[in-house]
């Protein structure tokens, strides 16, 4: 196990406008991109990296301009996320609950809440996670508990798969009050009580340290107690939100294991001895193969870039019409890059040849990130969105989907 991070406390940097934060994604996706292999091997938490992320501005970039943010396209954000994601799909995801968490402040949160904890987010404070349950009936169950007591309110429970904890300043806790209504407790990551555990053993994401959280009777202010029990009603955009995001991480996987792809078929690959062909990037079939691929993450990279604008209208315009249209065009785009990050990344060992298999290139890395990542959102369920939307004008169930 590696060693827990120190979380340094650091002002960040102000992200301008949409133009501004694309130019530092790039330029910082350029420069983690070169690591991410040896991360993922090592199992290296990427500790340096999510701080100097943090304090480009990025991770504030959906703060609303009426607090000091850049309030940033969702088409920005997602391609924001696609891109770090290409370069290392765990730094990708680490801040996907963060931009999700500053999203329940906006929707829900008080306007005392929501000067405290945007002005934290501007700073370059980062929100973890701490909202899966182990051991439920489904993984929407909540048993943790925030109770009222004399001395206080006081938050009980064992969190999982909480990504980003380990590297947050604030870890907000799904939980369940005494009216047995779901409630977020942002927590302090030092809060006495609470405990972050680096427990993660996925095959895939291996450094997006999505470990354990226990919290001990730790006491809670008012103030850290967000509703959010009102996130979906009325009806919002915060579940297509959260989908979207993770529809963007897959979308960079893809990129990923297709310029790995290219590479290795133009400069390692040997071509099939029924081919013909003197190299294995002049093979019909692979020719065929790889031209299936691009086309694919073209359309996903259109749907992708739908699908955000579709939510800006809901934002602007939450009407039950708007956030079902969202929720319908993030599901649409989930569906391509889910399957395309998988095909992609298989396809790459495939025509790659029995060499792209050898530890020391570490390619399989990519399958491995993109079945672990892509079960957050089984895609079955998505096609049984869009077709019974489309048949019968049902509006699929809202919820959140960290």
């Amino acid at each position: 196990m590696s060693a827990l991070p120190s979380v340094p406390t650091t002002d960040a940097a102000r992200i301008r406008d949409d133009a501004h934060a694309l130019d530092v994604a790039r330029e910082l996706a350029a420069d983690f991109a070169p690591g991410a292999s040896e991360r993922d091997r090592q199992r290296r938490l990427p500790a340096e990296e999510v701080e100097r992320f943090s304090r480009s501005g990025l991770w504030a970039i959906t703060v609303p301009r009426a607090f000091g943010g850049a309030q940033v396209s969702h088409a920005t954000l997602s391609e924001v996320t696609a891109l770090v994601s290409e370069a290392d799909p765990s730094l990708g995801q680490i801040p996907q609950n963060h931009y999700c968490l500053v999203d329940a402040i906006r929707l829900v949160g008080t306007p005392e809440q929501q000067r405290f904890f945007f002005a934290e987010a501007l700073a370059g404070r980062r929100f973890g996670n701490a909202v899966s349950e182990t051991g439920t009936p489904n993984s929407k169950v909540v048993r943790t508990r925030l109770s009222r007591t004399p001395q206080g309110l006081r938050l009980n429970g064992c969190k999982a798969y909480s990504t980003g904890a380990l590297f947050a300043h604030w870890v907000p806790v799904a939980a369940l009050d005494d009216d047995e209504q779901q409630v977020l407790v942002y927590v302090a990551r030092d809060a006495p009580g609470l405990t972050v555990e680096d427990d993660w053993s996925g095959f895939g994401q291996r450094t997006t340290a999505s470990g354990s959280v226990v919290a001990e009777n730790v006491a809670v202010t008012p103030l850290q107690v967000v509703a959010r029990h009102r996130l979906f009603d009325p009806p919002t955009i915060h579940g297509a939100f959260a989908q979207l995001l993770h529809s963007a991480i897959d979308l960079g996987l893809a990129r990923a294991a297709l310029a790995d792809l290219r590479h290795w078929v133009r400069e390692r690959a040997r071509p099939w001895a029924d081919s013909g062909v003197a190299h294995a990037a002049q093979d019909p079939l692979t020719l065929a193969r790889v031209g299936e691929l691009v086309i694919r993450l073209h359309a996903a990279e259109a749907l992708q870039e739908r699908a955000g604008r579709h939510l800006d209208a809901a934002r602007d315009d939450a009407s039950a019409s708007r956030v079902t249209q969202a929720s319908i065009a993030v599901a649409e785009a989930k569906v391509l890059t889910t399957t395309l990050a998988l095909d992609a990344s298989s396809t790459l060992i495939e025509l790659g040849g029995t060499q792209s298999t050898l530890a020391e290139h570490n390619l399989d890395r990519h399958w491995r990130n993109a079945r672990t990542h892509t079960v957050h959102d089984p895609v079955r369920w998505k096609y049984h969105a869009v077709g019974d939307h489309w048949l019968n004008d049902a509006e699929p169930r809202r919820h959140a989907s960290l």
